[in-house]
């Protein structure tokens, strides 16, 4: 079944709202990412944070407190009038909630224990609900009053992947009529910490793919779609296309000759009923690690032997980890919608020196448009700690 994707609420390190991240995205504009002191003890990082003021919290809803809340009312605002809607076409039993998050409030709880370590009680504002996994589809559900199932997955960096599929599920099993979908993420020390200690935080901006690449750069992001069974207008998005595998590898290493992130690809070709040859962009997952990067080369090449216009946007947006699945999708989104006049693809930022151990790869360059094909059919990876891989296919409703 095709799952419509009729509105998009999207904020980053890139912009807030669909407008500003398109116009910053297709331009190549990485002024996002910007060194910053006192997320690892010793070190200045790159990291791609949300600039500027965030909604607040209603105060009825004070328990789901947090900047991870914050970043998904910010998304959901910017599309609130179309979720009204849905809400009261379809009802709040029959309206869903699937998010990925792998942060939620860890950063509030976390400086909140540094207080009981030291004073031996909470602070007045701490409360367990915000750490929980659960929180963003929690406060979403509660701050819209929907009573449709409402759950959040966490699995790194495919989570906000895997909830638009699960989301399409549920309107494919009749679960549903509309679902929110998408993912957040918050910047916080613990994973800042604990990416720095995989030695895997790169100390300048990411260079995906480079032979010269030398780890991640971080960022934060929200996203929220409106998927339905139907298109909204004229011109209609689509999740044409998903495919999931779990190859198990290794908790945190990619399995070498990308077997499973292969699989994952030709998988979502399948569902949508395409071959290679249709897709006119890959959005790829290009952490600009040693082993992922050098993984995800093997298998885009095994898919396209020809070639594909492909691109990482770390370097624009960070990796936002539980968001990242969502926010590329975004990304393709963007580049299919009709304000994107131009047929702008998001640039591949690097410092042009290829990796010689790895296929070459077909680098989108700014500027670059999207073929004239109709329709228009992009794909997105994303690949995760443990084997999780996930790629999405978004192009034009038929």
């Amino acid at each position: 079944m095709t799952a419509y994707l009729n509105a998009l609420g999207v904020i980053c390190s890139l912009g807030h709202g669909q407008a500003e991240v398109a116009r910053t995205l297709f331009a190549g504009d990485s002024s996002g990412m910007r060194d910053e002191d006192g997320w690892v003890a010793g070190r200045r990082l790159p990291v791609a944070a949300v600039r500027g003021e965030l909604p607040q919290i209603p105060r009825a809803l004070a328990e789901h407190s947090s900047r991870n809340n914050q970043l998904l009312l910010a998304a959901a605002l910017q599309i609130e009038d179309q979720i009204r809607q849905a809400i009261k076409r379809f009802g709040p039993s029959r309206v869903g909630v699937i998010l990925g998050t792998s942060t939620s409030g860890i950063d509030e709880a976390s400086r909140s224990l540094g207080v009981y370590l030291r004073d031996h009680t909470f602070p007045a504002e701490y409360d367990y609900q915000q750490q929980e996994l659960s929180a963003p589809a929690n406060f979403l559900a509660a701050w819209l009053n929907l009573s449709g199932p409402a759950y959040v997955i966490s699995t790194a960096c495919t989570s906000s992947a895997r909830a638009l599929l699960s989301a399409r599920r549920l309107l494919d099993m009749g679960l549903c009529d509309a679902v929110l979908c998408g993912g957040v993420d918050s910047l916080c020390k613990l994973t800042l910490n604990g990416f720095s200690s995989l030695e895997a935080v790169s100390p300048q901006r990411c260079n995906p793919f480079s032979r010269n690449r030398d780890g991640i750069n971080i960022g934060e992001a929200a996203v929220l779609f409106l998927m339905t069974r139907e298109p909204s207008g004229v011109h209609s998005i689509a999740l044409l296309g998903a495919g999931a595998t779990s190859d198990a590898h290794h908790i945190s290493a990619p399995e070498p000759s990308g077997r499973g992130a292969r699989e994952a690809m030709q998988k979502a070709l399948s569902n949508a009923n395409l071959c290679a040859e249709d897709i006119g962009y890959l959005n790829l997952h290009g952490t600009a690690t040693q082993h992922n990067d050098a993984m995800e080369s093997v298998a885009v090449h095994a898919i396209f032997p020809q070639g594909v216009p492909c691109s990482s946007t770390k370097p624009l947006s960070g990796h936002t980890l539980g968001a990242a699945g969502a926010l590329e999708a975004a990304f393709c989104w963007l580049s299919l919608a009709p304000e994107n006049a131009a047929n702008a693809l998001p640039p591949h930022l690097w410092d042009g020196q290829a990796d010689t151990h790895l296929p070459a790869l077909q680098w989108v360059e700014c500027g670059q448009r999207l073929a004239l094909a109709s329709p228009r059919r992009l794909m997105s990876n994303s690949f995760a700690f443990g084997g999780n891989n996930v790629s999405l296919i978004i192009g034009d409703a038929p």
